[in-house]
C-alpha cells in the first residue's frame, strides 16, 4: 500500500511539474510568470512567506514577489503595491562576497540552503530577520533559499520560501522531498525567465534595427528627416481610435497588444525601400537638380550673352555708330537677358502647377542663340527644357517612377524577412500605403476592397504627413487648414477611405498630433464639417 501511495504520489510529482512546466513556456508577461513560480511553491511546501528575487543590472538581487500569508502581505508582482526595500547586495565591497546573508550566499555559490531554524543557525546573519519578527509579533523559523540557475548554469535570481506548514497548519521544517521539488520547479522557472528575457531582447534589438534603418533613410535626404518616425506616430494614434469606434464599417476593427504592435512595426518600415532610392533623386529640390543645380550653367550662358552685347556695342561704337543709339539697344539687351533668367529661375521652383504659357515662354528663352567657341548653340538645351517645364513638382515623369519604386523594394525587402507568425502581415501593411481606393494607386493597383483597414489607415498617416511636413525640397509646410482640405479631396476621389478620414477629423487625431509635431505657424482653424463633407 505504501509502495502504491509512493507510485501515486510521485505521479502526481510529474504530472504538476509537466503542467507547471507548460504554463510557464507560455505565459508571456514576466511578473505573473514570477507569481506562477511562488504559487506553486507555496502548492508544494505550504510556506506561509515567499519571496522572489532576480538579479538587476549591477548584479544584486531586487525583490520581485513578497508574500506573506500570516502578515497579510502581498507586494510586486501584479499587486500594483511596489516593495519598499533596498536590494540584497552580492558583495560588500570589490573583493568581499557577501556571505552572511542567505540570499546572497545563494546567489553567490549556486548551492541550497534548508534551515530548520533561523534563531538556531550560526552560519548566517538573521539579526534584521528577528527585528522584524520583535517589531511585528511574527515567528521566522524555518527558510529554504534556492538559486533560480538556467540551462546555461547561470544564477538569474532566488526564490526564499519561510515557514512550511504541515496540514494542520504547524510550522515544520522543509524536508528532502520538498527540496527536490522547488529545485525542480526553480530549474523549470529560471529556463522560462530567461527565454522571455531572450525573446524580450531579440524583441528590443529587432526594435533599434529597424529604427536604425528608418533613420538612416531620414538622415539619407534633408528633406525628408523624420518622416520615418512621425509616420507610426500618426498611424497607432488613428489605428487606435478606429479601435474604439462603436458605429460603421469598422465597429467591429480590434486589435490586441500584438495586431498592435504588428501594426507599429510596418509604420517603421513603410518607405524601408528608399535606401535604395539616389539621393539626387529624393533631394531634387529644383527641376534643374541633380547633384548640383543646372541653374547655374545657364546662369552663366547668360553672362555670356551679357559678354556678347558688350562685344557688339564696342564694335559699334568703333565704327562710329551714335552712343544714345547704343546705350538704348545695349540697356534694353542686358535688361531682357536678366528679366529671362530672373523667370527661369523661378520656373526652376516647383510649384503645384505651371500654366502653359509659361512653358511656352520657356521655350520661346531656349532657342536664343549663344556662341561658344566658334559655334552657335541654343541658350537651352532640349533637357534643360524639359526639366524647367515639369508642370508640378520638380520629378520628371522617370524620376518619378524611381521614387514610386521605393514602395516595389519595400515590399520586395519585407517579403522575404523571416517573420513570426504574429508579424506575418508586416509586408501587406507598409506595401499598401500607396494604393487608393479607387484602384488607381501603385504598385498592385488594389481596390478599397482588397486592402486592409491597417494598410488604409497608414495611407492616411502618410499623406498627412506628407502635407504638413516642413521640410520637403519643393515646397513649405501647409497651413493645417489646407492640408486637411487637400486629404478632403483626396477622399471625395476615393484615394482615401472616407470612414477612415472621417474618424481621423472627428476624433481630433489631427490636431493632437498637430500641437505636437507640427510648427505653430501652420495651426490655423479648420472647418472639419467642410472637410468631410457632411
Amino acid at each position: 500500500m505504501n509502495d502504491e501511495n509512493t507510485v501515486s504520489a510521485l505521479k502526481e510529482r510529474i504530472h504538476r511539474l509537466n503542467e507547471i512546466g507548460i504554463a510557464l513556456s507560455t505565459e508571456s508577461n514576466s511578473d505573473k510568470l514570477f507569481e506562477m513560480i511562488l504559487e506553486e511553491s507555496k502548492n508544494i511546501t505550504n510556506a506561509d512567506g515567499r519571496t522572489l528575487y532576480t538579479k538587476d543590472k549591477n548584479g544584486d538581487l531586487q525583490f520581485e514577489i513578497l508574500r506573506n500569508d500570516t502578515m497579510n502581505t502581498i507586494m510586486g508582482g501584479t499587486s500594483g503595491v511596489e516593495i519598499p526595500f533596498d536590494p540584497v547586495n552580492l558583495w560588500l565591497d570589490d573583493s568581499t562576497p557577501n556571505q552572511s546573508n542567505v540570499s546572497a550566499y545563494v546567489a553567490l555559490t549556486g548551492n541550497t540552503v534548508n534551515i530548520a531554524d533561523a534563531y538556531e543557525e550560526k552560519g548566517f546573519d538573521f539579526s534584521g530577520t528577528k527585528a522584524f519578527d520583535q517589531n511585528t509579533g511574527y515567528r521566522s523559523k524555518s527558510f529554504l533559499t534556492v538559486p533560480l540557475k538556467n540551462h546555461e548554469n547561470d544564477i538569474i535570481g532566488v526564490i526564499q520560501l519561510i515557514n512550511a506548514r504541515n496540514k494542520k497548519g504547524e510550522v515544520v521544517s522543509f524536508d528532502e522531498n520538498m527540496q527536490e521539488q522547488l529545485e525542480s520547479l526553480a530549474s523549470q522557472g529560471a529556463v522560462a525567465l530567461t527565454n522571455k528575457r531572450l525573446v524580450e531582447e531579440l524583441k528590443t534589438l529587432f526594435e533599434a534595427f529597424i529604427q536604425l534603418i528608418a533613420t538612416a533613410i531620414d538622415k539619407k535626404s534633408e528633406y525628408t528627416g523624420g518622416h520615418c518616425a512621425r509616420v507610426p506616430v500618426i498611424t497607432m494614434m488613428l489605428a487606435d481610435e478606429v479601435a474604439s469606434t462603436t458605429k460603421g464599417t469598422y465597429k467591429d476593427f480590434s486589435m490586441g497588444e500584438k495586431q498592435r504592435y504588428e501594426l507599429y512595426i510596418a509604420a517603421w518600415l513603410h518607405d524601408c525601400g528608399k535606401v535604395a532610392t539616389p539621393p539626387h533623386v529624393v533631394d531634387k529640390g529644383t527641376k534643374l537638380e541633380t547633384i548640383f543645380d543646372r541653374i547655374e550653367l545657364i546662369r552663366t550662358r547668360m553672362e555670356l550673352l551679357k559678354r556678347d552685347a558688350e562685344i557688339a556695342f564696342l564694335k559699334r561704337q568703333l565704327n562710329g555708330q551714335s552712343m544714345d543709339t547704343y546705350d538704348k539697344t545695349y540697356t534694353d539687351t542686358i535688361e531682357q537677358i536678366n528679366e529671362n533668367m530672373s523667370f527661369l529661375e523661378s520656373c526652376n521652383i516647383g510649384g503645384e502647377f505651371m500654366k502653359p504659357e509659361l512653358q511656352e515662354k520657356v521655350r520661346s528663352i531656349a532657342e536664343e542663340k549663344l556662341n561658344i567657341h566658334g559655334k552657335e548653340q541654343n541658350i537651352l538645351t532640349d533637357e534643360e527644357v524639359r526639366n524647367l517645364n515639369i508642370p508640378k513638382g520638380t520629378l520628371l515623369p522617370e524620376e518619378r517612377e524611381i521614387i514610386n519604386d521605393h514602395i516595389v523594394i519595400t515590399i520586395e525587402m519585407l517579403e522575404q524577412l523571416p517573420y513570426p507568425k504574429y508579424l506575418k502581415n508586416v509586408p501587406e501593411f507598409a506595401g499598401g500605403h500607396h494604393e487608393k481606393m479607387d484602384g488607381t494607386g501603385y504598385p498592385k493597383g488594389l481596390k478599397s476592397n482588397q486592402m486592409s483597414t491597417q494598410a488604409k489607415i497608414m495611407a492616411i498617416a502618410d499623406i498627412y504627413e506628407a502635407l504638413t511636413a516642413a521640410d520637403r525640397p519643393y515646397k513649405e509646410g501647409k497651413k493645417l487648414s489646407q492640408a486637411m482640405r487637400i486629404m478632403g479631396f483626396m477622399k471625395n476621389d476615393y484615394h482615401i477611405d472616407e470612414e477612415l478620414f472621417e474618424i481621423f477629423v472627428r476624433t481630433g487625431v489631427y490636431k493632437t498630433y498637430a500641437d505636437e509635431y507640427i510648427a505653430k505657424t501652420q495651426i490655423d482653424p479648420v472647418d472639419e464639417e467642410a472637410v468631410i463633407g457632411k
